[in-house]
């Protein structure tokens, strides 16, 4: 073969083509293994997984700025604290309803969904947060590349002064660019571990990171005593401007983890059982408001002793002279921001493509696909650089989040009751097919929610553009678009049911997928065992008929 007739084949589409799995719902074309649900011996999350997880996600740098933040716009600590305990504590119990849904059921996001939106609309919701996830990728690894500057600046403080190469319209020095492509070759080999393999990651974060921030807790209140520093800290706001900042913040609090509220089940799918991902309603307040006071103490410290809000860590940490500290300090903001671009970008990100594309992406393409096209496609430095207003689009995406998750429960719990047709969900002729497609009462919903809200979006990318008191609604954009969406989806779901989306009990992927006998034991209650004799045969037979699926 000459070499152009390599390149070319090289390029052929059957070249990509993923091998085809013999599993049921792979040989429909509407999935491959990696969205099929999870056989038994892939479930493999624990509840300290999960601890793990979430005690290594609230100590990123979004937690920290977000906190630190509340004390720029004029809340006190006394009056930031509770706003984040009330936040973290609804997003905490949201994140427990989706999740359910997940480990239930063992499937990702992406499927899911097909159910509630219908199975086209549902492409809707996976698209766009694939182009969201790309986007908040890159701007998490130029994050990442300030960690390792302050890493390499601590061993060479000669970094600082570098020669800068590039031009002022590249938006970025030789120097951050340098740092950018360490960080990006760096967390690269993180994105080829596999979903239920990557809870050690999330465990040596649950570990490191913590350590690191009493570090800097204590330095904090040495340096600064309480007294002088974080109690003496004063509110500069008062009356109705206080309250809708209090909320407006709290809307805030919500949007960090509004996207993972929604795909949490991408997670939740690999759980060893169902309860084991109970424990997020207790693990996330506690942890994230303990987390956002560490960041409100050290904030308060750095006011007393620079003079001015140091909101970012960086910040703080480029004015130590102590480089010990400042690089282990800089290499835990570092893994921190790697395992929150992986569960909050990346690993959604290559969920979505697997189920838009699941003849030639899996999750370990797409993530590679999201690490190029969001780390250097799109640019990031010019983004933070350039585009305010699409950075206030992006932030102002929370107007969909909350829809989405809002539906999302209300068709599980409230509408059919825990009683869905899994298999159906790989059909785009079954029963979730809806109207064309298309579930007109979550388009009705989505419609009567988003709409409102759009001035406030409109007036946060261009605040030159007046709306009047039109943007308090923008200020709880997530809270109103939970709270409405739920309520029009369901009433809408009782006055004009959708009869055939309806079945009497769980038709699971487990009772047409050849599982693992090892498994097959365990995965069946008493009760279970002694019925399947006289009626399991039937029921399986009943299932596998209504769902079209030939096993």
């Amino acid at each position: 073969m000459s070499q152009s007739e390599g390149l070319v084949g090289f390029f052929k589409p059957s070249r990509w083509a993923l091998e085809r799995e013999e599993t049921t719902f792979a040989n429909h074309g509407w999935s491959n293994k990696d969205m099929d649900p999870v056989p038994p011996r892939l479930r493999t999350w624990t509840t300290w997984n999960y601890i793990s997880y979430w005690i290594s996600d609230a100590t990123n740098l979004a937690v920290w700025e977000l906190a630190s933040s509340m004390l720029a716009i004029g809340l006190s600590w006394r009056q930031a604290m509770p706003c984040i305990a009330v936040a973290y504590g609804i997003i905490s119990i949201v994140m427990v309803l989706t999740g359910t849904i997940g480990a239930r059921l063992h499937v990702a996001f992406p499927v899911l969904n097909r159910s509630s939106f219908g199975f086209w609309f549902s492409y809707f919701t996976v698209f766009s947060r694939v182009l969201l996830s790309m986007f908040w990728f890159g701007i998490q690894t130029y994050n990442g590349s300030q960690c390792v500057y302050q890493m390499l600046k601590a061993i060479w403080p000669s970094i600082a002064r570098m020669p800068n190469r590039l031009p002022v319209s590249a938006n970025i020095t030789s120097s951050g660019l340098m740092c950018y492509l360490l960080y990006w070759l760096i967390q690269l080999p993180f994105l080829f571990v596999t979903p239920h393999k990557i809870r050690w990651l999330f465990f040596a974060k649950g570990v490191l990171t913590p350590i690191a921030w009493l570090a800097m807790v204590i330095w904090a209140f040495v340096k600064v005593p309480a007294s002088q520093g974080l109690f003496s800290q004063h509110a500069t706001i008062e009356g109705n401007y206080f309250s809708w900042a209090w909320l407006s913040a709290m809307n805030s609090a919500l949007g960090i983890y509004a996207s993972l509220s929604v795909n949490i089940p991408d997670f939740t799918r690999y759980a060893k059982n169902e309860r084991a991902q109970y424990v997020q309603p207790f693990i996330i307040p506690i942890a994230f408001t303990l987390c956002s006071f560490v960041g409100i103490a050290v904030t308060s410290a750095g006011i007393q002793l620079y003079g001015e809000v140091l909101w970012d860590p960086l910040l703080l940490i480029d004015r130590w002279d102590n480089r010990a500290a400042a690089f282990f300090a800089s290499f835990v903001f570092a893994l921190t921001t790697i395992g929150t671009n992986i569960s909050a970008n990346s690993l959604g990100a290559g969920n979505d493509m697997t189920a838009l594309c699941p003849k030639y992406i899996n999750i370990r393409r797409g993530q590679i696909l999201c690490a190029i096209i969001g780390g250097w496609a799109l640019c990031p430095w010019e983004i933070l650089a350039n585009a305010t207003g699409f950075l206030s689009f992006m932030d102002g995406y929370t107007i969909f989040l909350g829809p989405f998750a809002g539906i999302m429960v209300t068709d599980f719990y409230l509408v059919h009751k825990g009683c869905v047709d899994v298999p159906a969900m790989y059909d785009p002729s079954g029963r979730y097919r809806y109207t064309g497609g298309f579930n007109w009462r979550a388009v009705l919903a989505m419609i009567v929610t988003v709409a409102p809200t759009l001035p406030g979006l409109i007036n946060s990318i261009n605040p030159a553009i007046k709306i009047g008191y039109a943007t308090h609604l923008f200020d709880i954009a997530w809270m109103y678009g939970f709270v409405v969406a739920s309520l029009v989806y369901y009433v809408a779901s009782y006055l004009f049911p959708a009869h055939d989306t309806h079945v009497d009990t769980l038709i699971s992927a487990d009772d047409v997928m050849p599982i693992d006998k090892q498994y097959e034991k365990d995965r069946q209650s008493p009760i279970e065992t002694m019925q399947s004799g006289t009626e399991g045969e039937d029921k399986k037979s009943v299932n596998v008929e209504t769902t079209e699926v030939q096993v």
